[in-house]
């Protein structure tokens, strides 16, 4: 009994800051990965649960690589002054901004909404936003009220992030909605000629004015701050007010705008996330003097290694227009890699697109590119997947494996597999090789760049989606993975030091391959992404001398839309002169 008034004493004080803005949910949930039934329950003991902040994925809070399920918990205390409003409204609202990749959210152990689908009939959410509402009389008024989210992640990062989560009178955010109309609808300002501003509507749709106070705070991708815009406001019934937040000049790059109203009964926040010309970042090349020796000695030293080349038809995994087949090959180092070949069953010469993965995943020939008008290749480079029997430093540790020695670096051998795999595609009598094309998210966007640099004179077109490995010592500023990781290396390594792990990755650091690339480049990004943020992604891009071209999803994070893939597949019709 003692322990639970000094529980609920603590959460009643944990809240009154909360209150006072009327988002009823903390930062911090109780988190633990792993999947019962039994966590939905109130009477649940979550102590030895450990804390997770709902602003990052749990991939950048210790997590790293995990998929599958995990659940949030947090209990909270809403005061009885709120119960008129609730009950003239119709009760709370809970809202996630986004949670990858599905959920089923409950209250005080009842289910109040489920997005997407969790297996076995698996269907991703991302990308959607949350909103789930509480009845007025479920709510325990003046009392713990338990919320558990259970999750489940497919791939990528996971988890609930991508903005602030709120739990609101239901009527705050129906009848009354704060938000940036920017013309620019994937939120990139191209021209700052007159400097920045960010239009703020109020959308006021209540019988009665509402009065209060804007604040925002700014912060750039380097966690800079900006001095804050205060405005007073009035917005009349039934009225829409636009504010214009006057911010001035701003350097090329990313930004985020915290927006906080204050009104006496009616309180909004949200977060927008933005781009200033980033077209116009700079971050030089520093390429060392022998860079172009050492990998035009990668590429003899692949060509010298016999790849042995096997095709395994596997009927399970075919259907009715593709077969299916396992490859096998030796890549740099006489190291055996495995992938998936998919080939049209109907006769023919086909263009073919190599798939390249992201960090730590196993590419499955389910992942192909659905266009039964292509040859899809799947790589699975070494340490990955069905590519582990001769090398497998493991995650986390890839990333480091010889960090102190360019000539064995992992990355070294992971990007002659890549021109391996292109050896194969131009092997095959069935494959039209003037039409290879080599696509990849994340790590895959990485080798995508190196591929079609490394092999440009074979690679018609390149298709990098949230590009990894760039810009080594920005990157390590503007995002805490994988930053940590070799923060710890060079803790247990002191003697190396960090000139010397810069120096050894910059051989592998896309920016400095990039001008080597002479196929046009369509990129894809996340302008919420915190795994690989937004201003690595142009350090490397910024360096193309190729027609290209980039699509920004303003709202998204590591994990991009399925529009994402389909508008790919559309440049990639459209570049090769092929109907839609």
């Amino acid at each position: 009994m003692k322990k639970f008034l000094f529980l609920l004493l603590f959460i009643s004080c944990l809240f009154i800051n909360s209150l006072t803005a009327q988002n009823f949910l903390p930062l911090e949930w109780k988190f633990k990965t792993g999947d019962s039934l039994e966590w939905a329950k109130p009477s649940f003991d979550d102590h030895e649960w450990k804390s997770i902040k709902t602003d990052k994925s749990w991939e950048n809070q210790g997590y790293k690589d995990y998929d599958g399920y995990a659940w949030y918990r947090t209990q909270i205390v809403i005061p009885i002054k709120y119960k008129k409003s609730a009950d003239k409204y119709g009760g709370l609202l809970l809202r996630f901004p986004n949670i990858d990749d599905s959920d089923m959210s409950y209250w005080n152990g009842e289910c109040i909404g489920v997005t997407g689908e969790l297996p076995p009939h698996y269907q991703s959410g991302y990308g959607k936003i949350r909103e789930y509402v509480i009845a007025s009389n479920k709510i325990l008024w003046d009392k713990p009220n338990t919320i558990a989210v259970r999750v489940y992640d497919g791939t990528g990062d996971g988890g609930i992030y991508g903005g602030i989560s709120e739990l609101l009178v239901k009527g705050a955010s129906e009848n009354f909605k704060i938000e940036i109309v920017l013309q620019q609808k994937d939120h990139i300002i191209r021209d700052k000629q007159n400097g920045i501003t960010l239009p703020l509507e109020l959308n006021n749709k209540l019988k009665e004015r509402i009065s209060g106070k804007v604040t925002m705070k700014l912060i750039d991708d380097f966690g800079k701050e900006y001095n804050e815009i205060t405005q007073n406001v009035i917005v009349p019934s039934n009225r829409k007010v636009i504010k214009n937040l006057v911010i001035g000049n701003l350097s090329a790059g990313f930004y985020k705008a915290n927006i906080v109203f204050e009104g006496k009964d009616m309180n909004q926040r949200f977060t927008y996330h933005f781009g200033v010309e980033p077209e116009k970042i700079v971050s030089p090349l520093d390429r060392e003097p022998d860079f172009d020796n050492f990998w035009n000695r990668a590429k003899r030293e692949l060509a010298s290694v016999d790849p042995q080349f096997k095709l395994i038809k596997i009927d399970s995994l075919g259907n009715k227009t593709k077969d299916v087949y396992l490859l096998e090959m030796r890549s740099l180092g006489n190291i055996l890699i495995r992938g998936w070949y998919c080939v049209p069953k109907k006769a023919g010469i086909y263009p073919a697109i190599l798939q390249v993965q992201g960090y730590s995943s196993n590419q499955l020939s389910s992942y192909r590119v659905n266009d039964d008008g292509f040859i899809n290749l799947l790589l699975n480079i070494r340490g990955h997947g069905n590519s582990k029997d001769d090398f497998n430093p493991g995650f986390p540790g890839y990333l480091q494996y010889f960090l102190d020695d360019k000539e064995l670096y992992v990355y070294r051998g992971a990007y002659m597999d890549c021109l391996r795999a292109v050896d194969f595609l131009f092997s095959r009598k069935e494959v039209d090789t003037t039409k290879v094309i080599v696509e990849g998210g994340s790590q895959g966007g990485a080798l995508s760049f190196a591929t079609a640099a490394l092999d440009n004179k074979r690679i018609r077109l390149c298709v990098p989606m949230v590009p990894f490995l760039s810009d080594f010592k920005d990157y390590f500023k503007v995002a805490e993975w994988p930053g940590n990781e070799f923060k710890q290396y060079v803790k247990e390594h002191p003697l190396i030091g960090w000139d010397n792990v810069y120096k050894t990755l910059s051989y592998f650091d896309i920016k400095n391959l990039a001008p080597w690339i002479k196929a046009p480049v369509r990129m894809s990004i996340g302008l919420v992404d915190v795994t690989c943020p937004p201003h690595i992604n142009f350090a490397a891009y910024n360096q193309l001398t190729v027609p290209k071209e980039y699509e920004v999803f303003p709202f998204s994070g590591h994990g991009l839309p399925s529009d994402s893939g389909i508008n790919n597949q559309k440049w990639i019709r459209k570049q090769l002169g092929m109907t839609e």
